[in-house]
Order: structure tokens, then C-alpha cells, then sequence
């Protein structure tokens, strides 16, 4: 892993098009991409939806993050769920 994948990602600067009191949502959201696919990548698929100590898998984990952002940017512009 080179040295800028390391890095946080809010270290790297601003991310262009992104309003500055946005900044840190942004940064947040680039960093969890970037770390929930490095552990993915290595991840057994036979795993992805095998429950884990009685409770819910990953894979349901990782569509329940999916849907949740999908559901904050449609109220974000003012859309309603379809």
C-alpha cells in the first residue's frame, strides 16, 4: 500500500465541486469507500452472506449502508423515497 493510500483522506485536501461546510462528509464517505473495499477485497465471497454469531451478515451490512446513503442524498435534494 503506497504511502497515499495510507493517508486519511481529509489529509489529501478538499475535495473539488464540495462546499466547504460539506468537507467533512465528503472525507468521511471517500475514507469508509476506500477502507470497506481494501477489507472486501480480501474478503471470501462463501463468507459474504453467512450470519456471523447469530446476527445479520456482511452482505446485508454493506446493502443496509448502500441503502441509507441512497435514502440521505435523495432528502438531500429534496426528492422524496420512491
Amino acid at each position: 500500500m503506497g504511502t497515499n493510500e495510507m493517508t486519511e483522506r481529509w489529509l489529501a485536501g478538499p475535495v473539488n465541486g464540495i462546499p466547504t461546510l460539506l468537507q467533512p462528509v465528503a472525507h468521511a464517505l471517500l475514507q469508509a469507500t476506500r477502507e470497506v473495499t481494501r477489507v472486501m477485497e480480501q474478503f471470501p465471497s462463501e463468507l459474504l452472506w453467512q450470519p456471523v454469531a447469530g446476527m445479520a451478515s456482511p452482505g446485508f451490512h454493506l446493502q443496509h449502508i448502500a441503502g441509507v446513503l441512497d435514502r440521505l442524498f435523495t432528502y438531500a435534494k429534496g426528492k422524496a423515497l420512491n
